[in-house]
């Protein structure tokens, strides 16, 4: 029986594999949606914008999409002009984040920027605090002291907001 596997007109993306597969086959299938909307090199200057620029320039300036080598900034008011005289400087330090010659050019778009709304941490029991402070009351009085008990309030407060990864037992 010297029948073919598939059909003539059956794509290779449409023929099912039997066995395993390596994982980098299934890479480009389940990132296809996430880089449709976004592509890596702009969620990477997204998320290391504050390292990139310094935190006098992230404070009033967003980047907003990179699309053939040109990086759009939102930025507040007359920092566009600033922009303008460092765009040389902005660029060789984007692409050396990005690790290539991704940016060749910078667009500004002037908007009013609004500051990310700081959210208060959740209240932590008294169990917690008390867990915190019996930890470090070996300890002397000082700035050491204090900034270990805000940790541990820290951790154990978490660790109560946290959901519980304990499987529980079936009967």
């Amino acid at each position: 029986m010297a029948a073919k596997d598939t059909a003539p007109d059956m794509t290779a993306a449409a023929r099912h594999v039997y066995g395993p597969r390596p994982v980098g086959a299934l890479v480009p299938a389940l990132t296809r949606a996430a880089f449709r909307r976004r592509a890596p090199g702009t969620a990477q200057v997204l998320a290391d914008w504050d390292s990139i620029v310094g935190p006098a320039l992230a404070a009033v300036t967003l980047p907003r999409r990179l699309s053939a080598g040109t990086l759009t900034i939102a930025c507040a008011g007359p920092i566009a002009m600033e922009l303008q005289h460092l765009s040389g400087e902005l660029i060789a330090r984007i692409n050396s984040a990005l690790g290539a010659q991704v940016v060749t050019a910078l667009r500004f778009v002037q908007t009013a920027l609004t500051a990310p709304i700081a959210v208060p941490p959740p209240p932590i029991s008294p169990q917690s605090a008390a867990r915190a402070e019996s930890a470090v009351e070996s300890l002397p009085d000082g700035e050491l002291r204090a900034a270990l008990e805000a940790l541990g309030r820290a951790v154990f407060g978490a660790a109560e907001t946290r959901p519980s990864t304990r499987r529980i037992a079936r009967r």
